[in-house]
């Protein structure tokens, strides 16, 4: 079959993407869909700065790509061995495919998965097949999604089934955002009640941070940006207090405020002085999380002293540490049971068309989440 889909043949356009168009919209053929494949209609997919990071070469994957890996849709079409998905389900897609048979997935770690990551680098599915072409030549997935894109064959490994009742538009931001950011203070940090939690970077990722160490239970929640509209959103969200990290005295408050720094830094910008700073605001004993993907070759300078001494710990979090078939779900509860209201981070809802817009509006600092309806 064929299908309008986005594609990117070169990264590091010049801004502003209104102007430079850096995705192309585009027809593709589209194969049917193999063993443990199904082919899904997308109804809605969510801008994010992993697929941002992508477009401006942070991080450099295969071309040409169609990018887009927060999605949900409705399976119109079942390949063979397909035993627990049918047409007419519903579901959110997530953006690391879990073989389940890795060490790691062994372990519960399904955000390591070894093959998984093995295909998301490669552009491939699960089972390295590449199902877009373009006149008999291969046109990459990303993240094993490609969800920028009226339809999409996808493994069931990075199928999570849904709610019927759930909007698409609300699902899809279940498969990254919300995921990524509750995950890094329940999973990651594994947050206790009473503790104090700073989230630096407030896109869509760190303002579900916000919401998810409400949910768990934690007794002050800083919010820290560069943006003051951004801050309001937190303040609007619940956080206790907010902080511009420009103001000289940033830091000097956060401590103020926590008695010598918080129990849980979690840094969400992907840039390094946002990370130095959640790390400088963490106390004795506490930890810094980041969920940030700067480019690769960034470094940041950490004193062994302050790790062994003030017993501080430094983690990274991908994909929240989540089990997708297992967390999404229980998510989506909470947020039915209106105890995790994500759908207040949609800012933006767009037309395929508008894309390269929506991306200059996120590079920009502003929107929180958008999400492209089809």
């Amino acid at each position: 079959m064929q299908t309008r889909a986005a594609v990117l043949r070169e990264m590091s356009a010049q801004r502003p993407y209104s102007d430079s168009q850096p995705l192309k919209i585009e027809t593709f053929e589209l194969d049917a869909p193999q063993a443990g494949e199904v082919l899904i209609k997308i109804h809605a997919a969510g801008l994010c700065h992993s697929d941002l990071s992508t477009i401006d070469g942070n991080r450099p994957r295969p071309t040409p790509m169609v990018l887009g890996h927060e999605a949900a849709g409705e399976i119109i079409e079942v390949g063979p061995n397909v035993k627990d998905f049918e047409v007419g389900d519903h579901i959110v897609c997530s953006f690391v495919p879990s073989c389940g048979h890795c060490e790691y997935c062994a372990d519960g770690r399904a955000a390591l998965c070894t093959p998984g990551a093995q295909a998301n680098n490669a552009g491939t599915l699960l089972d390295d097949g590449i199902r877009l072409k373009e006149q008999g030549n291969d046109v990459y997935h990303h993240l094993g999604v490609s969800g920028f894109a009226e339809h999409a064959v996808v493994r069931t490994e990075s199928l999570v089934k849904i709610d019927k009742n759930l909007d698409f538009e609300i699902a899809a931001i279940f498969g990254c955002a919300v995921l990524t950011g509750v995950g890094a203070m329940i999973h990651t940090a594994k947050l206790r009640l009473g503790q104090t939690v700073l989230v630096v970077g407030l896109g869509g990722v760190g303002l579900s941070a916000v919401l998810g160490a409400i949910a768990g239970g934690a007794a002050q929640v800083i919010a820290a940006d560069i943006d003051d509209d951004k801050l309001e959103r937190a303040r609007e969200l619940g956080a206790t207090a907010t902080v511009n990290t420009k103001d000289d005295d940033a830091l000097d408050k956060i401590k103020e405020w926590t008695g010598g720094g918080v129990d849980v830094a979690a840094e969400f910008a992907g840039v390094q002085p946002a990370l130095e700073f959640a790390f400088a605001a963490t106390g004795k004993g506490g930890k810094t999380v980041t969920a940030g993907l700067p480019h690769p070759d960034v470094r940041l300078p950490v004193s062994p002293t302050q790790l062994v001494a003030q017993e501080r710990t430094l983690m990274g979090s991908y994909l929240g540490g989540h089990v997708p078939k297992l967390d999404i779900p229980e998510y989506i509860a909470l947020y039915q049971a209106g105890r995790l209201p994500v759908d207040r981070l949609l800012t933006h809802r767009l037309s395929l068309d508008e894309i390269n817009t929506g991306f200059e509006r996120l590079a920009a600092g502003q929107a929180i989440r958008q999400v492209i309806v089809f």
